[in-house]
């Protein structure tokens, strides 16, 4: 009776071609649901592995794990002409399903094993995200011998690899591709050139890409992508230039979503607009994930109202979608209409998620409506997203930003997990009311508590510095960045080491600071900070120096 259960419960949940493959043997239960030949008969017609599949598919635990005791009871597996295939079938529903536990114990009891049964249980830890035990069942895989791996074990890995700390790794890979002579199969190469930009590794990626002979739309689209995602935008733009002129191979809707972030982080417009024609000629626009994209680049080339009225004709909607939009009017300076849109969400019911959330705190500045800003926060305690450090996060500056400090020294208390964010937020609130030594204070806390400073930290501390007049202090952070925390000034740091010196009436010490910064880092924004000093201490003949200066490198 089992099996005549899990076959109706099958029947009802699957889609209709699946169906199609199991309706010939209901009869066989109406006619005799009692005889022991029933289940026997319809899973030696009805191929076990596929309901399985099926049911991993759709996730559905119960039913694949019916249909696995009722295999049992039909047959001895280890004796079965198609056990291990049958076997692997388990494996890989258990997995699909997050049980790797149960994945791992048909493993174990299988008597024999080939090589699907060793990918479909790596692959399994590394699509639920444990890599580390994945991998070191592919070392087993390389130590017992009885099973080599193929292009499919090298995909799976390499498909995982992402992160910095994956090189040694995607490295490895790459030289067993090389002894295994798997390196002009197109599934590996891809995945390696996918690996390789993942972690950053860019001049790999591209070696790879270019020793492929045979490249096909997803080959393309990896470093397309590849080079957009990690800052090469023009050399992204141009790669699809060759890939177009190349005539046989045509984008898809990923290498479309890879062109619009590298228009995006170019703030290319003219681009950008010759993307989105390419996309409505294909009629791709109602994807959800081009929407998104192409609300994002508009935003990010300051055309906030076209990516309004994409918004708008927009078909469906998802959170990606509410929180882009939000984000494009908070870039533009669109605070008031940004907020009106969060609240029309909240009047119509729709479901608020921690990222719109943060996108919406990001909005609040100055001029922004404490009281608005509260009405959020209710939300937040309501919705129990306080929990969220990026929420707690934005909190923490809305609050500073609409003059509540200690509303965001409330909420930074109450954080028990704090990141570098976190602390960068906090001690920017003290430096933007003016009370640097407790922002200097927060910051050895931030050292005490393991918590590693970034660039937006040394930026927030120089600014600190400036406002209390601790110049020594401030040189001392601005050679700390590079000696003890290897970073780059940019010229937001420089900017703020000229205001410290400016306002503490340092202006030849500041001019002189400038003179010897490298050529780049010379420009408009430092010697506007020049000019604001001798403004403020009235020196005519420095402020007429540094405005014709400042007016040069404009004209450059």
């Amino acid at each position: 009776m089992k099996l005549k259960w899990v076959f109706q419960n099958l029947s009802s949940k699957l889609p209709s071609w699946a169906s199609s493959r199991i309706s010939p043997f209901r009869n066989q239960f109406h006619q005799n649901p009692f005889a022991e030949t029933s289940s026997t008969f319809v899973l030696n017609h009805v191929d076990p592995s596929f309901l399985l599949s099926v049911c991993g598919r759709h996730g559905n635990l119960y039913l694949g794990s019916s249909l696995h005791a009722s295999i049992i009871k039909s047959f001895e597996l280890s004796n079965h002409e198609n056990g291990v295939v049958i076997m692997n079938s388990l494996i890989s529903m258990y997995e699909r399903c997050g049980k790797l536990p149960d994945a791992v114990k048909v493993f174990d009891e299988m008597p024999t094993r080939d090589t699907v049964s060793w990918n479909a249980l790596i692959g399994g830890f590394m699509r639920n995200g444990e890599f580390y035990a994945g991998f070191s069942y592919f070392k087993a895989m390389c130590l017992v011998g009885d099973c080599k791996f193929d292009k499919a074990t090298l995909t799976t890995i390499l498909s995982a690899c992402d992160g910095a700390e994956m090189y040694c790794i995607i490295e490895m890979m790459h030289g067993l591709t090389f002894l295994s002579g798997y390196e002009q199969e197109i599934t590996v190469g891809n995945a390696l050139i996918s690996s390789y930009f993942k972690c950053g590794c860019v001049g790999f990626g591209k070696q790879v890409f270019y020793e492929t002979e045979e490249r096909n739309v997803i080959t393309w689209t990896a470093v397309i992508s590849g080079l957009a995602q990690n800052g090469h935008h023009e050399h992204s733009l141009e790669l699809f230039r060759e890939m177009m002129s190349c005539g046989s191979v045509e984008p898809n809707s990923l290498t479309y979503l890879s062109l619009l972030t590298a228009c995006s982080g170019l703030e290319a417009l003219e681009e950008g607009c010759q993307i989105h024609g390419l996309i409505l000629k294909l009629g791709i626009q109602s994807d959800l994930c081009i929407g998104s994209a192409l609300m994002d680049m508009y935003s990010k080339c300051g055309s906030i109202g076209d990516a309004w009225k994409i918004f708008e004709l927009a078909e469906e909607l998802d959170m990606v979608s509410l929180t882009v939009i939000l984000a494009g009017f908070t870039q533009n300076g669109c605070e008031e209409e940004a907020i009106q849109i969060f609240l029309k969400m909240l009047k119509m019911g729709i479901e608020i998620d921690e990222n719109v959330v943060s996108a919406v705190l990001g909005v609040f500045g100055a001029d922004t409506s404490l009281r608005l800003g509260q009405q959020v926060h209710s939300f937040i305690v309501k919705k129990n997203f306080s929990c969220n450090p990026f929420v707690s996060n934005g909190l923490i500056n809305m609050y500073s930003k609409c003059g509540a400090l200690d509303e965001s020294v409330k909420v930074f208390d109450r954080m028990q997990n704090r990141n570098s964010v976190t602390w960068n937020s906090m001690i920017a609130a003290f430096a933007r009311h003016g009370d640097g030594s407790k922002a200097l204070h927060l910051y050895e806390n931030m050292k005490l508590e393991g918590a590693k400073p970034t660039d937006i930290t040394f930026l927030s501390l120089l600014h600190a510095c400036s406002h209390v007049g601790l110049v020594n202090k401030g040189m001392e952070f601005l050679e700390s960045m590079t000696k003890d925390h290897r970073m780059n000034p940019r010229s937001e740091h420089y900017a703020c080491v000229v205001d410290m010196l400016g306002r503490a009436g340092l202006l030849s010490e500041a001019r002189t600071f400038i003179e010897k910064l490298p050529e780049t880092a010379r420009i408009t924004r430092v010697w506007q900070a020049l000019l604001g000093a001798c403004s403020l201490y009235g020196d005519s003949e420095m402020g007429k120096y540094a405005d014709r200066t400042s007016v040069f490198r404009n004209a450059v």
